[in-house]
């Protein structure tokens, strides 16, 4: 790395910045500035925004743009002047990215580069297939460097500019939330309203000669009738099953306790009879 980053500064200081790719065959004497320019010709930053649901790719191969992300780690905040003057007064927040090779960026890998973790169940970016079984995976540390492909990006303060296609226009959300809660919240309802009748249809494509239908999510924790039903149930077992133990730990008790008298009556008619056979014999 340290001869890359030396070839590149030896061309930059002598022949200066503005190069093509195509003159790399003028620098015999930098073998290793070709696998450089290449690692660190452009990345992508992927720029979304969560009010109005678009997002954006950039394509940027400006050394001097992509170095104000550099060092810096993922859910870290960064102002985004450098982009161009419409992006004065915007802060971005790193979300993630991807190398060259696909790999992605994880939380918590506090390093630059490509690290093999051991995954078990509950750990981020990994899904166990059978219960027990852990995985060595590659994943790339939280910390930016010229080595990524795509950044990750959301806006957490706006500008005062609009950005033309991800500001100025709004998508619409292709799914309805799912949970009653959030349902309520979305369309302020109260308890006694149904929500069954505001939940989010999504139109599926037409078919020629056929009615038109849409799909719709299955509401989770709804409260109805039979939910009602099947937990007074389990709560009627649960209040019998601790009936039920209660009277066979008294039953228990109750036995042991005689158990334990019939053993002390043995040993004492054990003991009567040893002392009136030895006062016989004497």
């Amino acid at each position: 790395v340290s001869t890359q980053s030396t070839g590149s500064s030896g061309i930059n200081a002598e022949y200066g910045e503005n190069f093509q790719a195509d003159q790399l065959s003028l620098f015999p004497q930098f073998p290793h500035f070709k696998l450089y320019f290449c690692l660190t010709a452009a990345m992508k930053l992927n720029i979304a925004y969560p009010a109005t649901g678009c997002q954006k790719l950039l394509k940027i191969d400006d050394e001097k743009i992509l170095s104000v992300f550099y060092d810096k780690r993922i859910s870290q905040e960064v102002p985004a002047d450098r982009l161009g003057d419409e992006w004065k007064g915007y802060i971005l927040k790193i979300t993630g990215g991807n190398d060259l090779q696909g790999f992605c960026m994880m939380q918590g890998v506090l390093c630059n580069i490509r690290v093999r973790l051991l995954f078990k169940d509950g750990m981020p970016n990994y899904r166990m297939k059978r219960k027990g079984v852990r995985k060595r995976k590659s994943v790339r540390g939280c910390i930016v460097d010229s080595q990524l492909s795509v950044l990750d990006l959301v806006i957490v303060k706006k500008g005062d500019n609009e950005i033309p296609g991800l500001t100025d226009t709004t998508a619409p959300r292709r799914l309805g939330p799912k949970r009653v809660g959030k349902i309520r919240k979305l369309f302020a309802l109260s308890k006694e309203d149904d929500v069954r009748q505001y939940v989010v249809h999504r139109p599926l494509p037409e078919k020629e000669g056929r009615k038109p239908k849409s799909k719709a999510p299955k509401i989770q924790r709804l409260v109805t009738p039979v939910r009602i039903q099947r937990k007074r149930r389990v709560i009627a077992e649960r209040r019998q099953r601790t009936e039920k133990n209660r009277v066979d730990a008294a039953a228990y008790a109750k036995l042991l306790a005689q158990r334990q008298k019939e053993k002390r009556q043995a040993i004492l008619s054990r003991r009567r009879s040893s002392n009136r056979t030895s006062t016989s014999s004497a």
